[in-house]
């Protein structure tokens, strides 16, 4: 039994869940979902309120499954996360590339100067060179004298993940592994062919926008844009002078990115700021002229930051958005006419038991945890070794290239 936590700006959502090897299926045993309003683009602003909804969200999940939940698989996101590309090498011993030789080759890559409020989430390989030959995705048992390691490093604020595994422990359970959302959301709706042609992930959550781009098969950039789906309920909240809850229940229900494909007449019913106030109606088009230049917005920042890292050219698959605000009508065509590139809204998959929640952005980034710790898991049971040795290093790394990339 795997489980998973995504902890959001506007939602906790706790998924439980076990892999079926017969058919390469996720069956969801259980799940809970709560809102949560500790949260901020990332960061915990809250404990109590974070706790609370965490409590909340896994007390509903054991409710379904009738059990009790010990551990879970965490994600994280927000500006204290960072990310570049390094570069590392080893001289091969013996003529032919082992684990350990691996191992170091990943070590010197990641050993460099980071700052000090920040710790190290991911070590992703990339790919890998022997002596002059490039491109390499697996060089164990090769043959050759040097071996070149290309990985992608991802750390994260230290207080920030504390605070995080701080409040998941004040609710009895215990951490499994702190994971990058946008690297869960992809591992839930990427399939491996776009992957290979070139991809950007693009996950639209409540506070953050985070962003994946894999090339190659490889992951090769990520990054969080602090501007996403709340941004849009407060546009909509102060130019209607609507409360929030009810400008969020406006977007969700009648909310159009693209406002040429809404209807001239159709009207929708906004609530005012106190019950002395009556409702009033306006045409459904007003609702989606606000919302429009926020989603242009976060769009357009996006395609900056590809253009900005020098892959605008090669994510020939395209984008694929997902995430709880990727799920607006005319999200698609918004985000083609700024990227002029295929689009798509991705949904998990390979999922079976709740119609739901494999037909729901939403849930992306909990089944990605899911299927990180399933992968996790199986590495853990074929290496069979101590996870602190240079082989385990290396044995930890081959899952991606296995499994994902």
């Amino acid at each position: 039994m795997l489980a998973a936590l995504d902890i959001g700006t506007s939602k906790t959502a706790v998924l439980v869940a076990e892999y079926d090897h017969d058919s390469g299926e996720f069956e969801i045993l259980s799940f809970g979902i709560c809102p949560s309003k500790g949260m901020k683009k990332g960061i915990v602003v809250d404990i109590e309120e974070i706790v609370d909804s965490v409590r909340r969200a896994v007390e509903e999940a054991e409710l379904m499954l009738e059990a009790k939940i010990a551990s879970l698989y965490v994600g994280v996101a927000g500006n204290h996360i960072h990310s570049l590309n390094c570069h590392g090498a080893a001289s091969i011993r013996d003529s032919e590339v082992s684990a350990a030789d691996v191992g170091r080759a990943i070590e010197t890559a990641q050993a460099i100067q980071i700052a000090g409020d920040q710790q190290v989430l991911h070590v992703l390989p990339r790919d890998f060179k022997i002596d002059d030959e490039p491109g390499i995705r697996n060089p164990e048992g090769m043959s050759g004298y040097r071996l070149e390691a290309s990985v992608h490093l991802i750390t994260g604020g230290i207080h920030p993940i504390q605070n995080i595994v701080k409040c998941v422990e004040r609710c009895g359970l215990k951490v499994k592994d702190v994971v990058l959302e946008p690297i869960a959301s992809g591992l839930a709706v990427l399939t491996a062919d776009e992957r290979e042609l070139g991809v950007c992930l693009v996950d639209i959550g409540g506070g953050t926008t985070d962003i994946a781009v894999f090339t190659k098969g490889e992951i090769a950039h990520t990054a969080i844009i602090p501007i996403a789906g709340d941004h849009v309920t407060n546009d909509i909240a102060v130019t209607l002078r609507t409360p929030t809850s009810d400008a969020e229940e406006l977007k969700l229900k009648y909310g159009c990115t693209k406002n040429r494909l809404t209807d001239e007449d159709e009207n929708i019913e906004v609530h005012g700021l106190s019950d002395d106030r009556p409702p009033t109606r306006l045409r459904r088009r007003v609702l989606s002229e606000i919302i429009e230049p926020r989603y242009e917005e976060i769009f357009s920042l996006v395609h900056h930051e590809l253009q900005r890292q020098g892959f605008s050219q090669e994510v020939v698959a395209g984008i694929v958005l997902t995430g709880g605000s990727a799920k607006l009508e005319g999200v698609v065509d918004l985000a083609e006419s700024v990227f002029n590139m295929p689009v798509r809204v991705g949904k998990p998959k390979s999922v079976k038991g709740s119609a739901g929640i494999s037909s729901d952005p939403i849930y992306a980034t909990g089944l990605g945890l899911l299927v990180y710790a399933n992968h996790t898991a199986m590495n853990k049971e074929e290496s069979g070794i101590d996870a602190g040795s240079l082989r385990s290093a290396w044995s930890k790394t081959k899952l991606w290239f296995r499994n994902n990339f």
